[in-house]
């Protein structure tokens, strides 16, 4: 495989989210001009202010809920995402067991209520949202990686999954690549969705329920008072009883989550839709999502409409916490990715990549989300889903309204919610720290071994034993 034909493969590709297409949001939303009020604001609307909207109105029909968003619906994450979707809360069930084993087993049940009531809501409200809980399939691509697969299979079994170990023979008479050496087929705890699909029904769910949406309308400032919140747009104003920070990685309003936060932007491709005849060169009846093994690992799945997306890999963090949209284009990124998609399928060497993009993941330093309420009690912040947000979101949505209007439930004292994650290092000290982490993790994938540094981190609690 050579660099000339990865690079020939993005020639006429579209710098835009293969999702893109199947937003179908409206025409009329307004943006926020003049002063308006509310009850309760959510800034972003994505999957996580989504759901904090609707279960607001769920929680209470007579809340006024107005959602305001920088860009539109769906812009960040949300809609350039891998399209999986996971009942995990805690970043997979061994990182769990690292940082909560008292805990685990009511995350676990969390984590499965909250996947059912997903599909529940999905069904209910008629959202063609393409949602199967059809599992997956995790594949060893290094010798080292094979007994950790089987320790894996164990351990997903012992906590009530449905996993098995399949050897390099059984894996390949599943999905064909040289690269494959073992896999661990999980046939419970997950599956794939459209997410475009899921955001176009879960807006019209929010309005059909009241909820007002001001979009385009970047808020400036934000002014957090014992008698009220006040949140200032170029055009206009809110105010507001509460206020739900739901934004991701973006430059958050709030100082002090710019030390709990880090944006690391992800890459993927989409293929050209694919001949019958291609796709039976690489087997895959079953139709799972996949994933490989390392610390740098590849996302990949089948799309509706007969495409393969491909991700992950070549995450990127920028100095100084850069989200400037600039940072969304990096040409060896994608190009990295390409000839990585055809060392592992060579039998699909010849195809082109018809979609490439980058979105924003909001990493802590535990890989999970964190809650924060101020000290007047009215702005709440959720953040931090390490790109497992499509399914956690709607849990993160439900913890922050409790924790915000100070509702006395189980899922309020858990130790995941009341602590918070060991904070990043500030500049100029987090970009070098940043960049020897990853150096040791890429050695740690070669290798197998794990270096004094990552052990390091795991003593304190960081999310790099996941």
């Amino acid at each position: 495989m050579t660099d000339n034909r990865a690079i020939e493969s993005l020639k006429d590709s579209i710098t835009e989210s293969v999702w893109r297409k199947d937003l179908s949001l409206p025409q009329d939303l307004p943006s926020l001009v003049g002063e308006q009020a509310a009850d309760l604001v959510v800034v972003g609307a994505g999957f996580t202010g989504l759901w904090t909207a609707i279960l607001a109105k769920e929680i209470d029909p007579s809340c006024d809920v107005a959602i305001i968003e920088a860009h539109d619906i769906g812009f960040g994450a949300s809609s350039r995402n891998g399209g999986f979707i996971s009942e995990s809360l805690t970043h997979g069930l061994a990182h769990g067991l690292s940082l909560w084993p008292k805990e685990m087993s009511q995350l676990l049940d969390f984590g499965r209520t909250n996947f059912a009531e997903i599909q529940e809501f999905v069904l209910t409200e008629n959202i063609d949202a393409e949602l199967v809980a059809c599992g997956k399939t995790a594949v060893a691509t290094r010798t080292h990686e094979v007994d950790a697969l089987r320790e894996s299979v164990e351990l997903h079994n012992a906590w009530g999954e449905k996993a098995e170990f399949l050897n390099r023979e059984e894996i390949q008479a599943d999905v064909h690549s040289p690269t494959f050496l073992a896999g661990m087929r999980l046939h419970t705890g997950s599956g794939l969705m459209n997410p475009a699909k899921l955001l176009s029904g879960l807006t019209q769910s929010a309005r059909n329920r009241g909820v007002r949406f001001y979009v385009n309308s970047p808020v400036t400032e934000l002014n957090d008072s014992n008698e009220r919140v006040l949140l200032t747009t170029s055009n206009g104003s809110i105010r507001a009883q509460h206020v739900v920070l739901a934004t991701n990685a973006f430059t958050p309003l709030k100082s002090s989550i710019k030390h709990r936060v880090m944006p690391i932007f992800d890459h993927v491709l989409a293929t050209q839709p694919l001949t019958a005849a291609q796709l039976d060169s690489i087997g895959w009846k079953q139709g799972q999502g996949l994933t490989d093994s390392g610390n740098q690992f590849h996302y990949f799945r089948k799309t509706a409409d007969g495409r393969i997306l491909w991700g992950g890999y070549d995450a990127n963090y920028y100095y100084g916490n850069d989200t400037r949209p600039i940072r969304e284009t990096r040409p060896a990124s994608h190009q990295l990715l390409a000839r990585q998609f055809m060392e592992t399928f060579p039998s699909l060497e010849d195809i082109n990549f018809e979609y490439k993009w980058a979105g924003l993941i909001d990493s802590t330093s535990r890989f999970t989300p964190f809650y924060d309420v101020s000290g007047t009690g009215r702005v709440g912040t959720v953040v931090g889903f390490t790109g497992l947000g499509v399914g956690s979101s709607r849990f993160g949505a439900k913890v922050i309204l409790d924790l915000l209007w100070k509702r006395d439930t189980d899922i309020v004292k858990l130790e995941m919610v009341r602590r918070k994650p060991f904070p990043f290092p500030p500049e100029p000290a987090r970009y070098p720290v940043v960049a020897f982490t990853r150096w040791s993790l890429t050695r740690e994938d070669a290798t197998g071994k794990r270096g004094l540094w990552l052990r390091l981190l795991d003593l304190f609690g960081v999310g790099f034993n996941s």
